[in-house]
């Protein structure tokens, strides 16, 4: 009966299935494809082998991430870093969006077609860069300027640990809150504006609003986009921590992570099995979580469900 009903809709949609062959075919070729690759993890490779002939050495390069006492280091690191990013790129990309959403009934659009674009463009901004020039020890904005100004003494920033904490966090906002600003804002324009009005006659006021009308309504596409981003929560930024902090030895306990530990492995030792069996771990771990945080969320609110 199901054989009889696929062959049906094959029969009734065939131009919708040709339609989406190109993609198939391109998710087939680029995604699924390469995991045959996967066997790397599992040999110590040789490149005059090739990936088949090299040696099966079973879960050996897996222990090169669990076997240095700076395995709880970059695993702590990159789950901290990375729900605090959420956490705070969430919070701060909602408001946003809120705001601008505001300022769309207030202005005229050509403005506010201007305002959109900014969280978007500052997102673009060369962020390594930027963070340097305020940070250098010898011409940077805050010990050359800023701090002077304030009476404080001059701070070696690729130095400290203390502070690096806080500013990647910053770093890591700037660069990402436009993107998630401009998703959440398209969620609340989505809204029915009857919602607004009739809250308004109700004599409700803009907080009451937000947290009873706009919130409730943009939070299956904040599910969506947290569930995704859990998904990643092993996988870190490479530009963010090995670039900000310029790859200073002295941060390492604070800004080393899974990616650039695995990355400063390889240029020394030049293990791609290695390589491989730190990317398949993450992956694994990447789908167990977004596996079992979209069950919980399946169970509270079905709705709010990814899948």
């Amino acid at each position: 009966m199901n054989t009889k009903r696929f062959s049906k809709s094959v029969r009734r949609y065939w131009p919708l299935f040709l339609m989406a062959l190109p993609g198939i075919a391109y998710f087939f070729i680029n995604n699924y494809l390469p995991m045959a690759g996967l066997v790397v993890a599992f040999k110590n490779y040789n490149f005059q082998l090739g990936i088949w002939g090299s040696k099966f050495i079973g879960f050996e390069n897996f222990r090169f991430l669990f076997r240095t006492r700076d395995a709880f280091i970059i695993t702590r690191n990159t789950i901290l870093y990375n729900v605090g990013f959420i956490a705070i790129n969430t919070v701060f990309s909602v408001a946003v969006a809120i705001i601008l959403n505001e300022i769309r009934f207030r202005f005229a659009a050509r403005l506010y077609q201007t305002i959109i674009l900014l969280p978007y463009l500052i997102s673009m901004i060369i962020v390594a860069y930027l963070t340097f020039s305020f940070l250098s020890t010898d011409q940077g904005f805050l010990d050359k300027t800023l701090i002077p100004l304030l009476g404080g003494k001059s701070v070696n920033w690729y130095s400290e640990t203390k502070y690096w904490p806080f500013i990647l966090n910053i770093v890591s906002l700037w660069k990402g809150f436009g993107f998630y600003s401009v998703i959440y804002l398209s969620a609340v324009v989505g809204i029915d504006r009857t919602y607004y009005e009739a809250a308004e006659l109700d004599g409700a006021n803009k907080m009451q609003v937000i947290f009873n009308i706009t919130i409730p309504h943009i939070t299956p596409v904040i599910s969506v986009m947290v569930l995704l981003a859990i998904g990643r929560i092993f996988y870190s930024d490479f530009g963010l921590f090995y670039r900000v902090p310029m790859n200073s030895g002295p941060l390492f306990s604070v800004t080393n992570v899974i990616d650039t530990y695995v990355y400063r492995g390889l240029i020394v030792l030049g293990d791609i099995g290695m390589s491989a069996a730190a990317g398949l771990y993450q992956a694994v771990v990447g789908f167990i979580l977004v596996f079992g945080t979209n069950l919980i969320v399946r169970k509270l609110n079905p709705e709010n469900a990814l899948f």
